[in-house]
């Protein structure tokens, strides 16, 4: 029997009504996972059996962790459950039912970054220039489309208004007839698919139905139109469905995320019990009090009192600083004053900020002043080139249509396939209605390839299908080891032997060591499996909280975390919130609320910041502090001085280059252009500014060098047409 004696009396009732359909309002910190973990091993034990019971999670990190708990609780049973997140569930289903959607079992999951790449093919299959029409902004609006069930037929019929609507509508539906034919899913028709499944299908509709006898939600207030869509179409008569959310922390509209679902939870179930977890047990008082005094200005939310037993508590910490350098100064000193008094770890430290391109600042400083960093949610590591390039491969010899793989890898590493020979095989493959990976089979049918260039694609054809035949036999870990060692990927990078090429090896061994460790951890694993969970993994996933870092991430990132000490920093109007200028009242209320999420991730301290002037958009601009900041009230709140900041005397762009490398000693700047460049060199570019040679390869008109730019913004460039400026 699970003993619910450490719940407090609402968690209990939340945890043990099972009447019907139920809402548990459970503000931040209030231990709404633990409710969540506790509520499954409880119907587990008044018998409803694991596999009935699905469980819908934010992230992947949080499923596998309540699955840890769970199992603590009742055993072994809890390996049955169907818990995850809607992608990888429903891609669970899709894969089982594939047959009836016209789909084979080894469909592929394209990621942003697929689905931008088919969208520019498919725009240059159509002759629509780039300069008319923005790949990524098209891609965004299919998604957004997508987000709200809207087809192609539907888009072109009621919503186009304008030429770029026609240019769009017309992408839109060749991208899902190209999708289609690749054997691929973007991350959108993950939930799109089941919904069109079960409408076509009334007898796998209810199967799934009938085997789901309970649902739980975690995050519901981040769920988006076809999500909820597909938990109305699954929930059973008995209206046994379990939703989690706040709605002071719902903060992806941008996403497709509807909070409306939540507000509207109780008119769509009329017999919802609601639950209000109100109780929180992370944050002291004084930041409860604070955040909730910054919250309580947006007029749309559910009522709840958010308290806690917890200590007093510091007030909040008002930081002023001059300027974006200034701020990440005062950051380091108080880590460091932190560190020195409280004897804490530097995991303990997490800084938060609105948009990626503010990390740089900070990353800069944070190095100077040798403070270990761990960015979250900046280039995912399965996002990496040389990590999506070895993907690519293993998901071309799982699913042969994926031709967006296949053109990826064509000429990586190079074997002499160039663009003119794609074309004209892509062009051979519409022709002739075939695959690419097909049309490889009959390359000596299409003209104009030049004989060389024809037996280079018919020996990467023969070493695809030497893969394809040993996919069956091999681990993972051993297929994947094995291919990288025939193409050679480790001795180029080694002969290359750049500052990028070397990262780029770490990356691969890397991924060895990630495919070897998920080999070992799931011995009978196939193929696709795996591609499936790396397609939907993110860095939080990765998080390995026991490696001593301070944390740096977007708000967005922080969601769900907690940290001992929390800056919240780059508090002004256009920053944070992101801007006001045309802003509705509801994406204000937004913004807002991703403040009040900031905020609340922290147990002990929050320091929030704000500069004077910051550098944006290639010029100083001078800062307005976030409102959001005079909405703290007055007694939760007190300006402190970290003793240490730097005062900004405000430079021309080049000196504030020259400034980047302050900690290194060089000679006398000169614009001497006959001076031979080598490494160690500091060199001045046009558009990356200031940057120190790491390598120069080769000699002549093909000489190259590698360079460390600000930001450590590494590029390899070709000397001859680079018009780097050597300043030493």
């Amino acid at each position: 029997m699970v003993s619910l004696k450490s719940l407090n009396s609402e968690q209990k009732k939340a945890v043990e009504y099972d009447g019907g359909a139920s809402l548990i309002v459970a503000g931040a910190g209030s231990g709404k996972t633990r409710v969540l973990t506790y509520k499954i091993a409880y119907l587990i034990d008044k018998g409803y059996a694991p596999e009935s019971i699905l469980a819908l999670t934010f992230t992947n990190k949080a499923a596998s962790e309540m699955k840890e708990r769970i199992k603590e609780l009742i055993g072994t049973k809890a390996q049955y459950l169907w818990m995850g997140t809607f992608h990888s569930l429903f891609a669970k289903i899709l894969r089982i039912e594939s047959g009836a959607l016209d789909f084979s079992v080894n469909f592929s999951i394209y990621d942003t970054e697929d689905s931008l790449s088919l969208v520019q093919n498919t725009m240059a299959e159509m002759n629509i220039s780039t300069e008319t029409v923005n790949p990524n902004a098209v891609r965004h609006r299919i998604s957004f489309l997508k987000n709200h069930m809207i087809t192609p037929a539907v888009f072109r019929k009621k919503m186009m208004t304008s030429f770029i609507d026609e240019k769009i509508a017309d992408v839109y539906e060749r991208y899902q007839q190209r999708i289609q034919e690749h054997n691929a899913m973007d991350f959108d028709d993950l939930l799109l698919k089941p919904i069109e499944l079960f409408r076509k299908n009334p007898k796998i509709h209810q199967k799934y139905k009938k085997k789901f006898q309970y649902i739980l939600v975690d995050e519901f207030q981040d769920t988006n139109k076809a999500q909820y869509e597909l938990l109305k179409m699954l929930v059973n008569k008995e209206e046994k469905i379990c939703v989690v959310g706040d709605d002071a922390q719902s903060i992806y509209s941008w996403r497709g995320a509807d909070l409306t679902n939540m507000l509207n939870f109780e008119k769509d179930y009329n017999n919802a019990k609601t639950f209000r977890l109100e109780q929180n047990y992370r944050s002291t008082k004084t930041i409860l009090a604070a955040s909730d005094s910054v919250i309580k200005n947006n007029k749309d939310q559910i009522s709840k009192t958010l308290w806690t037993d917890n200590q007093e508590g510091e007030l909040v910490g008002l930081i002023k600083c001059s300027d974006e350098k200034d701020e990440a100064y005062h950051i380091t000193r108080i880590i460091k004053d932190e560190i020195h008094n409280y004897k804490r770890g530097m995991n303990d430290f997490a800084v938060l900020y609105r948009t990626n391109a503010q990390s740089r600042v900070l990353e800069d400083v944070f190095r100077r002043e040798k403070i270990p960093y761990l960015i979250i949610g900046g280039v995912e590591f399965y996002k990496r080139k040389e990590v999506k390039d070895i993907v690519a491969y293993l998901r071309v010899i799982a699913n042969q249509n994926d031709e967006e793989s296949l053109l990826r890898i064509m000429n990586f590493p190079q074997r002499g396939i160039g663009m003119t020979t794609i074309k004209r095989m892509t062009a051979f493959a519409r022709r002739h209605e075939i695959t690419l990976f097909d049309t490889m089979q009959r390359v000596f049918e299409v003209i104009d390839i030049k004989e060389r260039i024809q037996k280079n694609v018919k020996g990467f054809r023969i070493l695809l299908d030497k893969y394809i035949m040993l996919s069956d036999r091999l681990s993972v870990g051993e297929l994947t080891r094995s291919l990288i060692d025939e193409l050679g990927i480790i001795k180029l990078f080694k002969e290359e032997s750049s500052y990028e090429s070397l990262a780029r090896l770490d990356n691969v061994q890397e991924l060895l060591s990630a495919i070897t460790d998920y080999s070992t951890e799931h011995p009978n694993v196939k193929l696709n499996d795996y591609l499936q969970d790396v397609s939907l993994a993110s860095d939080l996933d990765l998080l390995d909280e026991t490696k001593q870092h301070v944390n740096l991430m977007t708000v967005h990132s922080a969601k769900g975390l907690e940290f001992p000490i929390v800056f919240v920093s780059g508090c002004e109007e256009d920053i944070f919130p992101l801007s006001n200028r045309f802003s509705t009242d509801a994406s204000m209320d937004e913004e807002r609320r991703l403040f009040y999420v900031g905020m609340t991730r922290a147990k002990e301290k929050v320091f929030v910041s704000h500069a004077r002037s910051r550098y944006r958009f290639g010029e100083v601009a001078y800062q307005n502090r976030s409102r959001f900041i005079d909405e703290i009230s007055s007694d939760t709140i007190t300006e402190v001085t970290s003793g240490s900041g730097r005062k900004a005397n405000r430079k021309s762009k080049k000196e504030i280059y020259y400034e980047y490398f302050e900690n290194v000693d060089y000679v006398d700047f000169t614009q001497d252009k006959s001076k031979h460049i080598k490494v160690g060199s500091r060199v001045m570019h046009d558009k990356f500014g200031l940057g120190k040679v790491l390598q120069v390869i080769g000699a002549g008109d093909t000489q190259k060098v590698s360079v460390a730019f600000e930001g450590n913004n590494l590029k390899q460039l070709m000397l001859k047409f680079a018009k780097l400026k050597i300043l030493n």
